[in-house]
């Protein structure tokens, strides 16, 4: 796959991967998304504004130039903004690849940071050398003003001229809460979200502070996805009784969408509420609630891409990935994306085996 290298939300010749239940590959332009979609199914999308969660400064006790990169929060709560997690880089920025980015200087608890306006000390080191829990200083809504002024949004090296917020915001961002953009979104503008409503195809919301995508350590990428708080609506949980009433599908915007769902249901379905998805999903988890996902393309290894193995096996994704690489599809925020509807593994099972299902 090539990297998606400009930060255009919607391209026109955008495309889509289209895995059915039966594990059958094939393609799309992604324009025509809506083709795979039923008028049971419900649509649910990630409405998390990313937050300007890169801050470039200055490790006090070292006088060291850093990068802190925020990670990670309690809750989506707009008061709970004095600690998280972060990732610390040495000196440099997003021209230079994560994965070569030199280390901070040695942290210790009690370190003080200075970034730009903000002020802010280590608490404690999280099990790595470049990850923290952070505090800031001052009342929350300094630690906002600071965040707009000096805060860039979280970028890497493919994407080459410096991001803008709003070249990371979805058409339908709300709450500043991510870390990074959760970019299936980018699929959808008020067009989209018109068409869905003119098939009767349910839409809603859900706000998950998506988390960070690379740390560029192995070590720590093992790591990922770091915890990432929900909220889920009523009218959302509602959508998703009524599509499982009248036999539709759950169909997810994006990998934060499904872990937040999958970690909110219960015996009786997805109850509204806030919560914090901490589990892993991946090949041997039982999705109960998310039929099929809407996502961008990912390379085997990663976080994102262990998720997708819920969905299907691991024979039908390496076919995918195989036709992801040789059409040439775009991977990172930026690019192609891929629809995935949960394999029916026993009737697959069962077709390799010579029976009928």
């Amino acid at each position: 796959m090539i990297p998606a290298a400009q930060a255009i939300q919607r391209p026109r010749d955008a495309r889509l991967l289209v895995i059915d239940q039966e594990g059958r590959v094939s393609h799309s332009p992604r324009s025509r998304f809506l083709d795979f979609v039923h008028s049971s199914d419900v649509v649910i999308a990630n409405d998390s504004a990313p937050l300007p969660a890169s801050l470039h400064g200055v490790h006090v006790p070292s006088g060291s130039a850093i990068e802190v990169r925020l990670a990670g929060r309690a809750s989506l709560a707009p008061e709970d903004v004095r600690r998280f997690a972060a990732v610390v880089f040495g000196p440099g920025d997003y021209h230079v690849r994560t994965e070569d980015r030199p280390l901070p200087p040695r942290l210790a608890a009690g370190d003080r940071l200075v970034l730009g306006p903000l002020k802010a000390a280590v608490e404690r080191l999280l099990g790595h050398p470049r990850f923290i829990s952070l505090r800031f200083g001052g009342p929350s809504r300094a630690v906002w003003a600071g965040l707009a002024r000096h805060g860039r949004p979280i970028q890497y090296a493919h994407v080459a001229a410096p991001l803008e917020l709003w070249d990371v915001w979805s058409a339908i961002a709300g709450l500043p809460a991510a870390f990074e953009p959760p970019s299936a979104s980018f699929a959808l503008d008020w067009e989209s979200i018109k068409a869905l409503r003119e098939r009767e195809i349910g839409f809603v919301t859900i706000t998950v502070a998506a988390g960070i995508s690379s740390t560029g350590d192995p070590e720590l990428d093992r790591r990922l996805p770091f915890d990432e708080p929900y909220a889920i609506p009523e009218a959302a949980a509602s959508a998703i009784r009524r599509a499982s009433a009248i036999g539709g599908r759950v169909v997810a915007v994006g990998t934060s969408v499904v872990r937040a769902l999958e970690h909110a249901a219960h015996a009786n379905g997805v109850v509204a509420g806030h919560g914090v998805a901490n589990q892993r999903v991946g090949a041997a988890t039982a999705l109960r609630v998310v039929d099929a996902v809407l996502s961008g393309t990912h390379e085997p290894g990663s976080s994102h891409f262990e998720l997708l193995r819920a969905f299907a096996s691991d024979a039908t994704l390496a076919e995918a990935a195989a036709a992801l690489e040789s059409a040439g599809y775009r991977t990172h925020e930026f690019g192609d994306s891929v629809f995935i509807a949960r394999e029916d593994r026993r009737a697959a099972m069962n077709s390799a085996a010579g029976f009928v299902a």
